[in-house]
């Protein structure tokens, strides 16, 4: 087993030669905190951190709103085009599926590593975005239980 200094080095170099900064930019914050002896917060950001992110995530997305760039003209085709529709359609199924990966991940705490993992080698080579565990939660969920309903067929 290798320390978590080196694991983190590792991140950084991958996320660097992947074209990464956000991984490269967290792994560096991390080894930041653990070579400052600053590891009690470790448990602060794992626990809250996720919550931070989509706050701010949330936040750059309600941006539009308070500088008032979408008004209620913006918002009527929500209800009136199909591409409204989808789009309206598409946030409930994304919210009910993350729902789904949240039980999952109760129920399977171990699977979180893999969804790490499977995270880093999309945004390092496949030029994703990071939009956190809970969405690749969602997928899983949904890919398991499409293999279980198939294997069943069988």
């Amino acid at each position: 087993m290798f320390s978590g200094e080196v694991a983190l080095v590792i991140l950084i170099i991958t996320g660097l030669i992947g074209r990464s900064p956000i991984i490269a930019t967290a792994a560096s914050m991390l080894l930041v905190l653990k070579l400052t002896s600053l590891e009690r917060f470790f448990p602060a950001v794992e626990r809250r951190g996720m919550e931070l992110g989509l706050l701010f995530l949330t936040i750059s997305v309600l941006v539009p709103f308070a500088s008032e760039k979408i008004s209620s003209k913006d918002i009527v085709p929500l209800f009136t085009t199909l591409g409204g529709a989808v789009a309206l359609t598409g946030g409930a199924l994304a919210t009910y599926m993350n729902g789904k990966g949240l039980e999952m991940l109760r129920a399977e705490p171990h699977l979180i590593v893999g969804l790490v993992v499977g995270s880093i080698i999309g945004i390092v080579f496949l030029r994703g975005i990071p939009v956190g565990p809970l969405m690749a939660a969602a997928i899983t969920a949904l890919l398991m239980k499409l293999i279980y309903s198939f294997s069943n067929f069988l």
